[in-house]
C-alpha cells in the first residue's frame, strides 16, 4: 500500500505522467471488458466477472480504499477472520503489482506519444507492453488474481463468515472501514452466488495466459489488429 501511494503522488505531481496512466488504464479496462463480455451476459457468471472488472482492473479510483486498507494493514489479523485476512492479503499484493506494472506502460505510454508515429492505441498499447517487458512479472500477476478468486472462493465455503461481515457492516463504517467492507462483501456475494468458481477462475487463466502470450510473441501488426478486432467486437477472444 505504500508503493501505491508513492505511485499516486508521483502521478499527482506529474500532469503528463497523470494523463498517461489513465489513459492505459481505460485502454486496458476497454480490452478487459471486451475479453469476458460473453460471461458479463452469463447468469452463472456475470457477477463475479463485474466484480473482477470494477474492483481490479477498471480505471476507477481506489484511493479511499487504500487508504482504509494501509490503516489497518497492521492489525488487519486481529479484526477479520483467518480467511478474510488472507483475502486481503491477496487484494494487496495484486493491487501493488498491478499499479507498478501500469505505471512502468504509463512512462512507455508518455514517451511514446512523443515520438511514435499516430497510428492507433492497439498499436500504442503493444509497443509500450514490449517495451515495459517484464513477462514473468505478468504471468505473477496473473498467478496472483487467480489466488485472490481462490481465496475468495474459500471465503464462501467458511461457515457463518456472511453472518459475521453482516455483522461487521456498523463497527466497520464507524471505523471509517466502508470501502474495505463494502469489497469483502460484494467479492463474497459474487463468488457465492456462482456456486464454485473453478472454471470461472480457468476461463480467467486460459483467456489472460493467450494475451500475455501474444503481447509478447506475435508480431506487432499481427497484434495490434487482434486488440482492435476485440474492441470492435466487443467480446470476441
Amino acid at each position: 500500500m505504500q508503493r501505491v501511494a508513492q505511485f499516486r503522488q508521483q502521478h499527482a505531481s506529474d500532469p503528463a505522467l497523470a494523463r498517461a496512466i489513465a489513459e492505459v488504464k481505460r485502454f486496458q479496462a476497454r480490452r478487459f471488458q471486451a475479453t469476458y463480455a460473453d460471461l458479463l451476459h452469463n447468469p452463472r457468471y456475470a457477477r463475479a466477472t463485474r466484480f473482477f472488472l470494477q474492483e481490479l482492473y477498471s480505471d476507477r479510483d481506489y484511493a479511499s480504499r487504500d487508504q482504509q486498507f494501509a490503516r489497518i494493514a497492521s492489525t488487519i489479523s486481529k479484526l477479520f477472520p483467518q480467511p478474510v485476512v488472507a483475502t486481503a492479503a491477496a487484494l494487496a499484493e495484486v493491487h501493488a503489482l498491478t499499479e507498478t506494472l501500469d505505471d512502468r506502460m504509463a512512462h512507455a505510454w508518455r514517451a511514446d506519444s512523443l515520438s511514435a508515429p499516430q497510428d492507433g492505441e492497439p498499436a500504442r498499447y503493444v509497443r509500450c507492453w514490449r517495451q515495459s517487458g517484464d513477462r514473468a512479472a505478468r504471468e505473477h500477476q496473473l498467478d496472483v488474481v487467480l489466488q485472490l478468486g481462490q481465496e475468495l472462493d474459500r471465503l464462501t465455503q467458511a461457515r457463518g463468515l456472511r453472518t459475521l461481515l453482516k455483522v461487521m457492516r456498523r463497527p466497520a463504517a464507524a471505523a471509517g472501514l466502508g470501502a474495505l467492507q463494502q469489497f469483502l462483501e460484494t467479492g463474497f456475494d459474487a463468488f457465492a452466488q456462482m456456486g464454485g468458481a473453478k472454471e470461472f477462475l480457468t476461463l480467467v487463466r486460459q483467456r489472460e495466459s493467450e494475451w500475455i502470450r501474444a503481447l509478447f510473441d506475435d508480431g506487432d501488426v499481427a497484434c495490434a489488429t487482434k486488440l482492435s478486432h476485440l474492441l470492435a467486437a466487443g467480446g470476441a477472444h
